[in-house]
């Protein structure tokens, strides 16, 4: 006769309900992650000047600074060096008189973006090089693209202009051009481009496809001097709600022949992350952790509210969660040195 242990008061009645055993220990915690981080997910932003020897500290964006071509490369060498894999370019001229209504600065061959392009190629030639591809930050009026004259966005002459900065960085070297204007058929007239110019087998366009509108970007705008001079930018870049709109958004971009996808911001917006990788799931799929919530978290860490280290761990494993495969991070050259500590925050 088969005897079967009495139940004891107290004890689970399914064997099945018993899951601390599982996570009980460092290491299975560790295994419990359905995926890792690694460094090679980390894009790092960078953003430069035509100033060449300007080294400038940013003081809404901590620990982040501008660069001149000068400073540029002796910084990302102490970087490359910890395992640095790859960098997204953001221009930022200074220079009075540079900016006007088309943003002609942004493709500009002694621009900032293309002669760090030349520079990080010539001396990390391993090194992957995304370009943001924008015109905000060299217009006049400080939105995306080319306007009417009632102010509003002139989609045709924005998506062919767009097309051509893109087109142009990819010559000068770039890997990866990333449109993040979120104009209609930008994505359509990049791949043209680069198909017309010979470069389409070797450039990738990560498309920024669902991109929202909101207050989290203030740090940027300061680094990268792109606040609008009027209006804002609800009528290009999703509402906060629109979630509809960013599925629509994300198989646009797909169907117009994006290679990638990146969500924007990344914390409030999971669930978009996740529909990215649902609707996306032949495609790499990019958070970008922006400047208002990578500068939250700090604030957040100077109040003694979190602990800085673990707080960004959290947060860009939610990101994982959610189904991102890549995160463009400000916490990056952080990671960086906690992705070689051999015990991490589990």
């Amino acid at each position: 006769m088969v005897h079967t242990a009495e139940y004891l008061p107290g004890q689970p009645t399914e064997i099945s309900s018993v899951l601390q055993g599982g996570y009980n220990h460092p290491l299975l915690r560790e295994w419990q992650h359905e995926r890792q981080l690694s460094k090679s997910m980390f894009i790092f932003p960078l953003f430069i000047t035509d100033s060449p020897d300007e080294e400038e500290v940013i003081p809404s964006l901590p620990n982040i600074k501008r660069f001149g071509i000068n400073k540029l490369i002796p910084y990302v060498d102490t970087l490359v060096k910890k395992g640095l894999r790859s960098v997204i370019l953001f221009g930022v001229p200074l220079k009075d008189g540079v900016k006007d209504p088309e943003g002609t600065a942004a493709d500009d061959p002694e621009g900032p973006v293309i002669l760090a392009i030349k520079a990080l190629k010539e001396n990390f030639p391993g090194l992957y090089i995304m370009c943001d591809v924008c015109l905000c930050e060299y217009t006049s009026h400080g939105h995306c693209g080319i306007l009417y004259k009632d102010g509003s966005i002139n989609t045709d002459l924005s998506a062919r202009r767009i097309s051509a900065v893109a087109v142009n960085y990819a010559k000068a070297g770039a890997n990866s051009v990333a449109p993040s204007d979120m104009i209609d058929g930008r994505v359509k007239a990049i791949k043209q481009g680069l198909i017309d110019a010979g470069l389409a087998h070797k450039t990738f366009v990560m498309s920024y496809a669902a991109k929202f509108s909101g207050n989290l970007y203030g740090p940027f705008r300061d680094a990268a001097g792109s606040a609008p001079s009027h209006g804002d930018r609800k009528c290009y870049q999703l509402p906060s709600g629109g979630k509809g709109l960013a599925r629509r958004a994300l198989k646009r971009d797909i169907t117009e022949g994006t290679d990638g996808i990146i969500v924007k911001p990344a914390t409030f917006y999971l669930d978009i992350v996740r529909d990215a990788a649902e609707i996306g799931r032949d495609y790499p799929i990019c958070c970008y952790q922006v400047s208002g919530e990578y500068a939250m978290l700090h604030a957040a860490a100077e109040k003694d509210v979190v602990d800085l280290k673990s707080i960004a761990f959290e947060s860009h494993y939610g990101f994982l969660r959610a189904g991102a495969r890549l995160i463009i991070s400000y916490f990056t050259p952080e990671f960086l040195e906690w992705l070689d500590e051999p015990a991490l925050p589990l």
